[in-house]
């Protein structure tokens, strides 16, 4: 849907809600969007929306319309365009429609008929049935509900692409943490060494109070040894030297030693993981006490450990993941390719062959692609076809036969050669045939890679499209008599001429149309 929102002069503020079709606005009350502004011609404008595309055009008026600064006489319009008019500036919002459908069932009564609201359908007993009523039922009206706001196409790319997120996530992250858990294990294992090799070399010195015995220089400058702690169950500290004396207050010795003053956790060395790829060891050094007759804790050991063979697996955890991440990613856009070309295929040749059956070149829709879900479509729009034929008396046996398109494109095709101006021609079927070098210059396309596409599927400009196949039916259905408009295109006014040869079947088989300077 589009939308004018004035946003400056004299109407500042307001809006115009553009209907499909023909809009026209002017100080005449016979305007469908009446602007009572002074310098507004009676009819000023007309703009003309076609599902997605809209497209201006200045009546004649006195004062001219300017389209993002230029004067224009016929021009396409985009979602944030400025239009200007007399003391008034409109800007151009597209707004994607949300559409509500209520489906309601007719039920028969005594006094009539009468219709409700439809509910789902009653869930099924058994399992299977029951899942699947709950996915359809429950689960697929919330992604209906986004299909309401957002393209098909981009819906499916959306999911695709959290299929590929959880499905990465759910069956790489568990192998990469069992790595990772491997490998602390292995760090716990090597810090417990170094924790005992401390409890086996001065057990007896701290038992004995000789502090001057304890020997842990063979910790200084080990790799991966971010600091350690050997303090008494005061939390003295005895090694490092530099902390003689002084009271343990870092979380790993705090936690230890309030752990293994609990006698029941005096036989399990403590593990931690602290972080940013750090492991904390904790272990109690025990000597025997002759006075009790058994071993005692007399000393806790905390090392502080951070090898780099930690950080070394963290990143290569976190490159693998990533690569899975992208190169499912990469199998994800070829799938949503095939799921988009395999859905949409039906269609177009649905709708091709619709149009051959109402030219009368064909019987039926018929198909080779195997889609169960869209024959009870195909069959339903066989019976409206075929009822059409009826009620227009061509419904018979035989297929109307038609002429070929090719002798009058060849003989346009005569016509074009040193006509001096851009001309393009056109099949019956609006199938770009032939563009001279002048029409290839003008409109931005080349024969060689143009010629059999569609008008529509090859202009850039969609709004002088749509105006050439409305000049093409309108030549069409009139004999085909020539037909005249103007166009902006490059930022040149260019007059259009669009002719059609009609063949004995009384249908058009080709179109020339001609762009010429508005002098």
């Amino acid at each position: 849907m589009f939308k004018l929102v004035a946003v400056g002069g004299k109407l500042r503020g307001q809006e115009i809600i553009l209907s499909e079709g023909e809009n026209t606005l002017g100080r005449s009350q016979e305007c469908d969007h009446p602007l009572t502004v002074e310098g507004v011609s009676k009819k000023h404008l007309r703009i003309t929306v076609n599902g997605e595309t809209a497209y201006a055009e200045d009546l004649g008026s006195s004062n001219g319309t300017i389209v993002n600064s230029k004067v224009i006489k016929k021009v396409t319009l985009k979602d944030g365009d400025k239009i200007a008019l007399p003391n008034v500036i409109f800007q151009v919002v597209y707004v994607l429609e949300k559409k509500v459908i209520i489906k309601k069932k007719v039920i028969k009564t005594d006094e009539g008929t009468e219709d409700y609201e439809d509910t789902a359908e009653p869930a099924p007993t058994h399992i299977t049935g029951k899942l699947i009523w709950i996915f359809k039922n429950r689960v697929m009206p919330i992604v209906y509900n986004f299909n309401e706001q957002y393209e098909w196409s981009a819906l499916l790319g959306i999911l695709l692409f959290a299929f590929v997120a959880v499905n990465v996530t759910l069956t790489i992250l568990p192998v990469l943490r069992d790595s990772k858990y491997l490998l602390i294990k292995e760090i716990a294992l090597r810090g417990k060494q170094y924790a005992a090799e401390v409890d086996r070399l001065n057990n007896v010195a701290i038992r004995d109070k000789n502090l001057d015995g304890i020997q842990t220089n063979f910790l200084d400058g080990e790799e991966g040894i971010n600091e350690y702690q050997l303090f008494d169950m005061e939390g003295r500290i005895y090694r490092p030297v530099n902390k003689l004396n002084a009271i343990v207050s870092d979380p790993l010795s705090v936690g230890a030693l309030k752990h293994f003053r609990n006698e029941q956790n005096q036989d399990k060395d403590v593990v931690e993981d602290l972080g940013n790829n750090t492991i904390g060891i904790a272990r109690p050094i025990k000597a025997h006490d002759r006075n009790l007759g058994r071993d005692v804790v007399v000393a806790v050991i905390t090392i502080s450990f951070s090898p780099s063979s930690l950080a070394r697996e963290a990143s290569n955890n976190s490159k693998a993941y990533l690569e899975s991440i992208i190169t499912a990613s990469i199998v994800a856009v070829l799938f949503f390719g095939i799921l988009y070309y395999m859905t949409i295929k039906p269609l177009e040749e649905m709708k091709l062959q619709i149009e051959k059956v109402l030219r009368g070149r064909q019987r039926e829709l018929e198909s080779k692609t195997l889609f169960r879900e869209i024959h009870p479509l195909r069959n339903t729009i066989n019976s409206i076809l075929s009822r059409l034929k009826e009620l227009q008396n061509t419904g018979s046996d035989e297929i109307q036969q038609l002429e070929e398109d090719g002798p009058y494109v060849r003989t346009l095709q005569e016509f074009m050669t040193g006509a001096g101006v851009p001309v393009l021609i056109l099949n019956s079927e609006k199938i770009i045939q032939h563009i001279n070098p002048e029409g290839e210059d003008l409109l931005g396309l080349r024969e060689n890679s143009a010629a059999g596409a569609s008008l529509l599927d090859s202009a850039r400009d969609q709004g002088l499209a749509a105006t050439l196949i409305d000049l093409c039916d309108n030549s069409a259905n009139n004999d085909g008599f020539n037909q005249k408009d103007n166009y902006e295109i490059a930022g040149k006014i260019m007059k259009i001429n669009v002719t059609s040869l009609i063949g004995k079947d009384k249908f058009a088989k080709a179109f020339y149309i001609t762009f010429v300077r508005d002098e």
